[in-house]
């Protein structure tokens, strides 16, 4: 069973299918058993990397296994057998979510999780149980990375397949969709991350350090530049950068965006990255640095391990400097309001929507020919 029990017990079968949404709330998903690296790693790179390694194909199951075996030594040597808290907060995104919907909607909406990359919550696991529940509107949601169709894409793209693997016939099963890529400019989610860096600073800060010895480096998920003509979502994650920073700027100086990065050979990722762009503020005078993740909405293994190292390192570069990580917006009442708040408008027109069927005998056959 996929869906988990307490949102089938919200479930009002009495509701016609035809008013009924499901939101497809999607995310990375991160491994609980280290014995699921390899396929989690092949699976990323079948997905990801793929779109902007120049690697061939039959390399991934090898390379999988070689880069689980760094990932079993840094998760469980290095940090101590650290399990990622991913997937335990998005199933608290979910469950929030579902609430918001749920009390503006009641059951006709239920709000089901699916991980790019971790059974048993595969997009067509997850599918499989929304078509068999009786659901034939979709909303199709990414939460995790606040970027572009590059990386949200992933989504349409496992969505797709399943949606192939599942067809009845000709017909599809699905009368109505739509999407949300992207919540990088929305002025509650920019005005939330100004807020929750001014409130660490107020907190912790305000009484030790002028606001001109304060560094904020505000962390997007790293880019390549070029992905096989793909957007990679550097234009959205930098429009999210100076929105948030124009909200700063004026009462705190060293500002600056730190990508994420992957360390990946031969590939020409944003910059600066975390680290140099924490170097670069205490160049200009910072003595203490706040690390925060806007371009994450769910804490993950780069916001917590990958940040843990940068500032371990930095520690051993400038002693005399102070760091400070803060966390993603998560479960954030606040956050879970407005991220319900953004569906309302697309569940309205999914409901309101006839159902349209989709024959595959309609579809284009025609060749040019010259």
């Amino acid at each position: 069973m996929v869906a988990t029990p307490e949102k089938l017990q919200h479930t009002h079968e009495h509701l016609p299918n035809q008013d009924r949404v499901a939101v497809l709330l999607m995310g990375y998903g991160e491994v609980e058993s280290y014995e699921d690296f390899a396929n989690y790693n092949e699976q990323a790179l079948n997905l990801l990397t793929a779109k902007f390694a120049p690697v061939p194909t039959w390399i991934y199951p090898p390379l999988a296994k070689l880069l689980a075996l760094f990932d079993r030594h840094e998760w469980g040597h290095t940090h101590h057998d650290f399990i990622s808290p991913h997937n335990a907060i998005f199933e608290r995104q979910r469950a929030g979510i579902e609430h918001e919907l749920q009390h503006k909607w009641g059951g006709g909406v239920q709000v089901f999780k699916a991980f790019n990359f971790c059974a048993p919550f595969l997009p067509k696991q997850v599918l499989a149980e929304i078509k068999n529940q009786g659901f034939s509107k979709i909303l199709i949601y990414p939460l995790l990375v606040v970027d572009s169709i590059f990386t949200s894409g992933i989504a349409i793209e496992q969505v797709n397949n399943a949606l192939a693997e599942l067809a009845d016939g000709n017909e599809h099963w699905v009368k109505a969709q739509r999407y949300i890529p992207s919540f990088y400019n929305e002025p509650e989610y920019i005005n939330l991350m100004a807020q929750l860096v001014e409130e660490k600073i107020n907190t912790d800060l305000s009484a030790a350090y002028l606001p001109s010895q304060i560094g904020i480096v505000l962390m997007n998920h790293g880019c390549p530049h070029k992905a096989k003509g793909f957007t990679s979502g550097i234009d959205e994650s930098q429009a999210l950068y100076e929105l948030v920073r124009q909200k700063l700027i004026n009462r705190y100086p060293l500002i600056s965006v730190g990508w994420l990065n992957h360390d990946t050979p031969l590939i020409d990722w944003t910059q600066p990255n975390a680290t140099q762009a924490a170097q670069n503020l205490i160049q200009l005078g910072a003595k203490v640095i706040i690390f925060m993740p806007i371009g994450f909405a769910t804490e993950n293994h780069e916001t917590l391990l990958d940040v843990h190292h940068i500032i371990h390192d930095l520690e051993k570069q400038y002693s005399g400097v102070d760091y400070l990580q803060m966390a993603c917006v998560n479960d954030d009442p606040q956050f879970l309001d407005m991220a319900a708040k953004w569906a309302n408008a697309h569940i309205a027109e999914l409901m309101q929507e006839e159902a349209k069927e989709v024959n595959r005998e309609l579809a284009i056959h025609h060749h040019h020919h010259h």
